[in-house]
């Protein structure tokens, strides 16, 4: 008896999104792609034979003659139309928005599945998080968000095993942004001195893509205490905020409150040599003490704090030996002693984030079947 068919709806095609399409249509048992949306527009397969839209990229399904095209649906439409379908749905969110993060429990009430790399839901407040995970036993759903944290890499499923299993997680500790971790390993190289300017360091990374469009929304930290506070919640610590704990923002005071326009963009990677000797002052002093500075977050999880910041690490260790944008995540147990259980590997990028999305989806699909 073959399984009955799985429904599945994708908001999102940018970066992650048309990798994950590339991604789905080499599925060998794909789910019946119904709904493929994006900012502007949506496409459904017709009701009520709910037939498959191709999953090759948005072009592709938009010029399907049987489907229909219309505008941007609100969450509550999308929520029903897939609801309607005659089987169970998955919900897979490959944007950054808030307000649809806000809404995955009206999807999961209706059995719907939410697979996502979307960290804005499960970061934001904590009756968020609670309603989000409560809506999905209601609704006998299934919630994976794995690529939240570390793209590709299995950082959550990781912890999860580590909590699930009984061991005691006492401290979790890396370096979540492949972002900063570029910018660090190019302007401190554990191999020896280097005569790297700050703001030349940021400039190429900026024009490598690496960066956010305007650098301000990594250097602030903001992106990984998003992820800090996902893991301490999975560590059991009841963070009610990303803000609610110390951030070192990498941003010049002085150029902080410049807008977020191109025009400021522009005239913040301008001044930003202005300050390049508060950085080579830090990397100077991590050099006196044979060390190099390095932005990393951690979570004490026996004594309740979660921060994220600089700090000094000896050349030969593992953080300080990283590679380019690699992330690195040590997991401290009892069960593991002193030497940390360590994921470790590319947590940046289009296609690993969307293999991450593509694994839960492949999850969600064996729960349901």
């Amino acid at each position: 008896m073959s399984p009955s068919p799985i429904y599945l709806g994708v908001v999102g095609v940018g970066g992650v999104g048309t990798a994950f399409l590339s991604q789905l249509a080499r599925f060998p048992n794909p789910p019946k792609l119904v709904l493929l949306a994006r900012s502007s527009q949506t496409v459904l397969a017709p009701t009520p034979a709910y037939s498959n839209i191709p999953a090759v990229d948005w072009a592709t399904a938009a010029a399907t003659p049987s489907v229909t095209k219309t505008g941007a649906l609100p969450a509550e439409e999308i929520a029903t139309y897939l609801a309607s379908a005659p089987g169970r749905a998955i919900l897979v969110d490959n944007t950054s928005d808030i307000n649809l993060a806000k809404s995955y429990p009206t999807f999961l009430k209706k059995g719907i599945s939410v697979v996502t790399p979307n960290k804005k839901g499960f970061s934001d407040d904590l009756s968020l998080w609670k309603d989000i995970f409560s809506s999905a036993a209601e609704g006998n759903a299934h919630v994976y968000h794995e690529s939240t944290v570390g793209a590709g890499l299995p950082v959550l499923s990781t912890l999860k095993d580590l909590v699930a299993t009984g061991d005691e997680v006492t401290r979790i500790e890396g370096v979540f942004s492949g972002t900063l971790s570029f910018l660090f390993n190019t302007f401190a190289p554990a191999s020896g001195p280097s005569n790297a300017q700050w703001s030349a360091v940021v400039a190429q990374a900026k024009e490598l893509g690496y960066t956010e469009p305007d650098p301000r929304d990594d250097l602030n930290g903001m992106d990984v205490a998003r992820k800090l506070t996902i893991l301490a919640r999975l560590a059991g610590l009841e963070v009610s905020r990303p803000d609610s704990f110390p951030i070192e923002s990498l941003i010049p005071e002085a150029l902080a409150s410049l807008p977020s326009s191109a025009d400021g963009i522009t005239e913040f990677m301008t001044r930003l040599p202005e300050f390049d000797s508060q950085m080579a002052n830090i990397k100077d002093s991590a050099e006196k003490e044979g060390k190099v500075v390095r932005y990393v977050g951690s979570i004490d999880v026996s004594n309740k704090a979660v921060k994220v910041g600089l700090q000094y690490f000896d050349k030969d260790s593992a953080i300080a030996g990283l590679k380019g944008s690699d992330n690195i995540i040590s997991f401290y147990t009892k069960r593991y002693g002193s030497n940390p259980l360590i994921v470790q590997g590319a947590g940046a990028g289009g296609d690993v984030t969307a293999m991450g999305v593509a694994a839960d989806l492949i999850k969600v699909m064996d729960r349901l079947q």
